[in-house]
């Protein structure tokens, strides 16, 4: 069964709202909006189905977070948005660069959202994104300058790029950082652990510490939340609870292709079932697709094993990838898959994986697509 679905694109210049019927073949597009302002990341509420928060940074506004109740026409910026509390000691001084990621609370939280900014930093809000406080147990922990050394960092700067809540217990929340790695807290954010046991760290000294990888997502299997995916700067790798420890299952990918990407994307209904999208990670990191022949690399049985899904992919000169926000699922059956380039293009597959189109082209760099029912 499928619904009418809309896909929220952040760009570096800008945001577009793509709108389909139930039969995905026809796609509208509202846009652009905030023409000009990188956009990291647009977020409906499914708590509410109507709710859009959108994460900024604007020439004269600077960092910000922005709402909007009718479907993105009209915007109201947040009274407070995140930022570090105020300091006169310039070595523990932090201001938020950008948010560049937003997530609606737990379902028995409504009007909860949570957000991840560079500098890593935590920040909830409970008044539906109006006003930002941070979050002292993982921005003031004792730990934090280990956790986010000054000289660390990705070409967007060093990033707290994930937030995800158990959907079984609202106080069960990881963490994705791209200094340190995986954490864990089962105090709704009070306190946090390391939770990085066998992901390895090439570029450290100590190749498998306690923190300093770089998680550049993680994801929950939606019907077994004791099922963790992890795509990181060193592999695809999994968990499943109440292990602490990660299992390498990018190991089984094609050794011409490797397991280096941005992100991992999990079935809807198959716990067995995710995608990745593979980037160059050999040598200089060109971040391209390997070869310049793009495609999708789907598991169906846990890691154990891969296949290659390109077919509609360029087969030769196609020098993109996706970054950690740009590739995402739908509900409806058969599943339907959604990607957004570097180069600016936005591709999705009706059928799992099997065959992929393009969209939409022409438009900035893409950093997030986010698919979601219309109301």
């Amino acid at each position: 069964m499928s619904e009418a679905i809309q896909l929220l694109v952040g760009t570096r210049k800008g945001a577009w709202i793509y709108r389909s019927d139930a039969g995905r073949t026809g796609w509208t597009a509202q846009g652009p909006i905030f023409l000009g302002c990188i956009i990291s990341h647009l977020v409906l509420d499914p708590r509410d189905g109507k709710t859009l928060l959108m994460a900024a940074a604007t020439g004269h506004l600077g960092p910000t977070v922005f709402s909007s109740t009718d479907d993105g026409e009209t915007w109201t910026e947040a009274q407070r948005p995140p930022a570090f509390p105020k300091t006169e000691d310039p070595a523990t001084g932090r201001a938020v660069d950008h948010t560049f990621w937003l997530e609606p609370g737990h379902p028995s939280e409504p009007g909860v959202w949570w957000a991840g900014t560079s500098p890593p930093g935590l920040f909830e809000s409970r008044d539906g994104g109006a006003t930002w406080d941070s979050v002292s147990g993982f921005n003031d922990h004792p730990n934090y300058r280990d956790w986010v050394p000054a000289e660390a960092g990705t070409p967007d700067g060093p990033l707290l790029n994930q937030v995800v809540i158990d959907p079984r217990d609202a106080a069960h929340m990881y963490l994705a950082t791209s200094t340190a790695g995986v954490f864990e807290s089962h105090d709704r954010g009070a306190t946090w652990t390391p939770l990085n046991q066998n992901v390895e760290a090439n570029f450290l000294p100590d190749p498998y510490p306690e923190y300093g990888q770089d998680a550049h997502f993680i994801a929950l299997a939606p019907t077994n939340p004791d099922r963790l995916w992890q795509q990181n700067h060193c592999g695809i790798y999994r968990l499943d609870r109440p292990s602490d420890r990660w299992e390498r299952i990018g190991n089984a990918m094609p050794t011409e292709i490797g397991d280096i990407g941005f992100t991992i994307v999990p079935h809807a209904r198959d716990a067995e079932t995710a995608w990745v999208f593979p980037m160059d990670g050999t040598q200089v990191w060109p971040r391209t697709s390997p070869g310049g022949r793009p495609a999708v690399y789907r598991t169906a049985d846990g890691g154990a094993s891969w296949d290659r899904q390109d077919a509609g992919f360029p087969t030769e000169q196609g020098w993109f990838t996706v970054k950690r926000q740009a590739f995402c699922a739908d509900r409806a059956d058969p599943l339907g898959l959604y990607l957004g380039t570097t180069g600016g293009e936005l591709w999705m597959s009706g059928d799992e994986g099997g065959s992929w189109r393009q969209i939409a082209a022409h438009l900035p760099e893409i950093y997030s697509v986010v698919a979601a029912p219309l109301p």
